[in-house]
């Protein structure tokens, strides 16, 4: 019967070093230490340890093998650009000349922007011209003419 008591707190060990610890291990302590501690209980209603150790070592393979690319496939999210960095890419209508050493304004999505000529673009880029922004710095857009 110590087996099985050992095998409860082993996960309830696990579990609580995922939760300690953020998640870091994307939660695999957790499963584990529920598939272990679930063998050691099954081994205390059974009144057998070898069938807890076989229980807790069985759900924990199958874990491993199956059920981990299955949880991790469920976790993953896709990042989504936001702010300025989601404005990569777009295109943009200048609003007020937007020169080497003059940034000027440019409007995007209905946002107006700041904005200066892209590294190794030659401008300048006169109120009226459609633009794309090529990259971010700081709070100025970086924009080239269209491909």
């Amino acid at each position: 019967m110590l087996l099985n008591w050992l095998l409860i707190i082993a996960g309830a060990l696990c579990v609580l070093t995922e939760v300690a610890m953020g998640g870091f291990a994307g939660f695999d302590l957790v499963l584990v230490g529920s598939a272990v501690a679930l063998g050691g209980f099954i081994g205390l209603v059974v009144g057998n340890p070898v069938v807890g150790l076989a229980v807790a070592a069985a759900l924990s393979l199958l874990y491993i093998a199956v059920g981990r690319r299955w949880v991790r496939a469920h976790l993953r999210h896709a990042t989504v650009e936001s702010n300025a960095d989601a404005l990569v890419g777009q295109s943009a209508l200048v609003l007020k000349r937007v020169a080497e050493h003059q940034p000027g304004q440019v409007k995007v999505r209905d946002e107006v922007w700041r904005a200066a000529p892209a590294r190794g673009v030659a401008g300048p880029f006169e109120a009226g011209a459609v633009v794309v922004v090529e990259d971010v710095d700081g709070v100025t857009l970086l924009v080239r003419l269209p491909a």
